[in-house]
């Protein structure tokens, strides 16, 4: 590549300054804000053209032009500087500096410009990019993630239902080589399962990965220290990387992958605009479709593809994916409740009964509830859907039912007995049905704590109308006691009283067709 040409004035200026001011070449640089590399070689460059100012005053533009850029043996000594397209990918790759690869440029073409020029070239060139596209990334070192704004969808063919779903992108820093996928919801399942196949796609891990802060990512935000959401944080500790999440209102941090979201929708969602889909499935295959097609493209800025510079780049650096893939694990936090039991998604299970009143961790995965204290486990059962049902280990029961701390079903029976006598009955009947008598406390608790809402005398009848029904729960006692259900009489149940109203007589009039209508 030539030397940068000069507009004439800047040119003649330099000369003024250096030869009738005789000022130094940073200072010359300083004042024109070009580099000192360019004033050096300007300057040169008319010293070997015999040229001194009075023969420049005397020179049009066009003569100075020719005497300073003709090609001359100063100027056909030198060899082409690099693209500085190739010096930015090269400069990716791990330890590359911009002193080595003038080095390696000044090896191939001894008689080549100074590392000064070489620099100040490839300067000018990254000053002409756009602001957010100035982070120098290495590779193997990053991996962006986040969703799409704009979201894609599939239709029933049955129903004609809409179902919106969400696209989720993730994008390497250095090489730009892109993953997308489609995912019902953000819901934490969905966002581990996306980055467990994304780093599977790239066939390795970086060693940061830069999330935008979504709640499936960060459950505290914080500029300085987010907390990262249990299950994203065992997802990377499994994979060996680090969660480094964006800093919020600072767009240059996830710059990377809000480009990636934006080429996403212009060559997957814009290209899917007018097609029609009636299955996740379908959906999913043809966002997959045409991401290879994306990764395919030659970028104009590189002459590459993506997936060309993935393999050049970020490929060799990224560590190797571990024997096992990462099981999704949900994290929620439980208290024990006295009848030693603990609720995780509408089921109850049991721990040791001296845990009575502890905060504890539920992790659930792989068909397992796990149970843990201070980081310690201190239970596990596998994982039961049944709404309600228990799940309880005769370990973890007190000895005999015997004394459960200050808890024991005689014990909840005398206090239901001091509200009334059916609502001891209802109570007793209650613990009696359970296979373990604790089962039942949570229930007997609660009616018994109905009586500081709707005081004695409503919760005797209601519970007298729900042992009467058979209906033993804590839920059918304040239903009752809801829909006022306790001040009915005992034997006015809604079927008797559906028989009891008296018959009403149709209306009768010119608009009313009747039933002989339609016979």
């Amino acid at each position: 590549m030539a030397t940068e040409r000069l507009p004439m004035r800047n040119l003649r200026e330099i000369l003024r300054q250096k030869w009738v001011l005789q000022q130094r070449h940073r200072a010359i640089a300083r004042a024109l804000g070009v580099g000192v590399g360019t004033v050096s070689e300007m300057t040169r460059a008319a010293s070997a053209a015999g040229l001194d100012w009075a023969r420049v005053q005397q020179l049009s533009d066009r003569d100075l032009e020719q005497a300073v850029y003709g090609v001359g043996p100063q100027k056909s000594a030198r060899a082409p500087l690099p693209a500085p397209e190739l010096i930015d990918v090269e400069l990716r790759k791990v330890g590359v500096t911009l002193r080595l690869l003038h080095v390696e440029y000044r090896e191939q073409h001894p008689d080549g410009y100074g590392y000064t020029q070489f620099c100040e070239h490839y300067g000018r060139w990254k000053r002409r990019r756009s602001v957010v596209m100035r982070h120098a990334h290495r590779a193997g070192e990053k991996l962006f993630s986040d969703y799409s704004g704009k979201k894609p969808h599939w239709i029933d063919p049955d129903t004609g239902e809409v179902h919106e779903v969400e696209l989720f992108v993730a994008v390497l820093g250095a090489s730009n080589y892109t993953y997308a996928e489609v995912t019902p919801t953000q819901r934490i399942a969905d966002w581990v399962g996306s980055h467990t196949r994304a780093v599977e796609f790239f066939e390795g891990v970086t060693a940061l990965v830069v999330p935008d802060q979504l709640k499936s990512a960060v459950t505290a935000p914080c500029r300085y220290e987010p907390e990262i959401q249990r299950t994203f944080q065992e997802w990377a500790e499994h994979y060996g990387t680090v969660v480094l999440p964006a800093r919020p209102r600072k767009p240059r941090d996830k710059a990377k992958v809000e480009v990636g979201v934006q080429v996403a929708q212009r060559w997957i969602l814009a290209r899917m605009r007018h097609q029609t889909f009636f299955s996740f499935a379908e959906l999913s295959a043809r966002v997959r479709e045409l991401l290879a097609e994306l990764n395919a493209r030659v970028m104009r800025r590189y002459g590459k593809s993506r997936r060309e510079l993935f393999e050049a780049l970020d490929r060799p650096a990224l560590k190797a994916l571990p024997a096992r893939r990462y099981e999704v694990s949900l994290w929620s936090k439980v208290k024990v409740n006295i009848d030693y039991h603990v609720e995780v998604g509408d089921h109850y299970y049991s721990v040791h009964h001296t845990l009575v009143h502890e905060q504890l961790e539920a992790r659930v995965a792989g068909g397992t509830v796990e149970l843990y204290r201070n980081g310690e486990r201190v239970a596990a059962h596998p994982y039961s859907a049944v709404r309600g049902g228990f799940t309880t280990e005769p370990a973890h029961m007190p000895k005999a039912h015997q004394q459960h701390l200050e808890w024991t079903p005689g014990r909840m029976i005398r206090w239901a007995q001091q509200i009334g006598p059916m609502t001891g009955v209802l109570v007793e009947a209650i613990l009696a049905e359970r296979p373990h008598p604790e089962q039942g406390y949570r229930s007997c608790l609660g009616i018994i704590r109905l009586q500081k809402r709707y005081g004695t005398e409503r919760l005797e009848q209601a519970c007298a109308r729900a042992h009467a029904a058979r209906a033993r729960s804590y839920k059918h006692v304040d239903s009752i006691l809801r829909h006022g259900m306790d001040r009915l009489p005992l034997s006015a149940t809604p079927e008797r009283a559906k028989a009891a109203a008296p018959a009403t007589t149709p209306a009768v009039h010119e608009h009313v067709r009747g039933e002989q209508y339609y016979r």
